[in-house]
């Protein structure tokens, strides 16, 4: 089980003002804020969780908050406590390498198709504002996502994971769902626990058109995508360690390695001296 994650965010609106939300199990509250006045609601980010990779899911984390200019709701898709509530019951399929590769398609539903929401991997380092992000939304799509053409070299991934080839691969790694969106209430449980994964992955529930774009700088795949020497447009805003990450001993050299080792050095800096204040 996580911990609970308390973060208090400062940001700049018509006046100073601040939230804090605390996150604990896959549930989210929100405080009123210090001014006593109504705020705009935070941006609702769900991130997958597995137990093997919690590391990557507590830097993830870290990296959004720490850049974040406007208030955020994070909250891991932990796939135990989903099948606690009735929501996830499929079994896991062989070629699943993480336990969010399907339970990730509850995004909408666990925001009560209202409102836009983020889905994105904990394998993810963020390098900017994700206001940034939020800025690019467009309520004309359904969805909106870094649509790739990448084919992976290797056979395996993470920790030993088969590496899997289909089309659209790596586009739902990161989305931004319309959840209000008519066809996105498609995406309800019994949906997303007996449809196949070419269905969900690939987006067959929407028409083409209704899949708005993302600059790939959004979903900077590691080794695959190339930053351009005096291309501002090329430096990556979020960092996907698609292949595996430092977490992993296979992958503890893999580009913008030393990236996500300050960052997770960092939060184990800010993780233990708020345990020593707490004694």
């Amino acid at each position: 089980m996580l911990q609970i994650l308390t973060f208090a965010m400062k940001f700049m609106a018509d006046s100073n003002s601040a939230t804090t939300m605390t996150i604990s199990n896959g549930d989210v509250k929100s405080e009123t804020c210090n001014n006593g006045s109504s705020e705009k609601k935070p941006f609702r980010i769900f991130v997958g969780y597995d137990p093997r990779e919690d590391l990557a899911y507590q830097v993830c984390h870290h990296s959004i908050t720490k850049r974040s200019s406007i208030p955020v709701e994070i909250t891991p898709i932990i796939q135990s406590d989903l099948r606690k509530k009735g929501l996830y019951w499929r079994e896991r399929g062989q070629l699943e390498s993480t336990e969010f590769s399907f339970s990730r398609f509850l995004t909408p539903h666990l925001s009560d198709y209202q409102g836009w929401a983020m889905f994105v991997d904990c394998d993810f380092l963020y390098l900017a504002d994700i206001k940034e992000l939020t800025d690019l939304i467009d309520d004309k799509y359904a969805i909106m996502c870094v649509q790739h053409d990448y084919t992976p070299k290797e056979t395996t991934k993470m920790d030993g994971a088969v590496q899997t080839v289909y089309p659209r691969k790596n586009w739902s790694s990161m989305v931004l769902y319309n959840c209000g969106h008519p066809k996105n209430k498609t995406l309800s449980p019994e949906i997303v626990n007996t449809q196949t994964g070419a269905f969900l992955h690939r987006f067959q529930w929407l028409e083409d058109e209704e899949i708005g774009s993302i600059p790939f700088v959004w979903n900077f795949l590691e080794g695959h995508n190339r930053v351009v020497e005096k291309d501002p447009t090329t430096q990556p805003k979020a960092v996907h360690y698609t292949r595996g990450g430092p977490w992993f001993d296979a992958w503890k050299d893999c580009e913008f390695a030393d990236l996500w080792l300050n960052e997770m050095e960092e939060y184990n800096k800010e993780n233990k001296k708020e345990a020593d204040n707490a004694k």
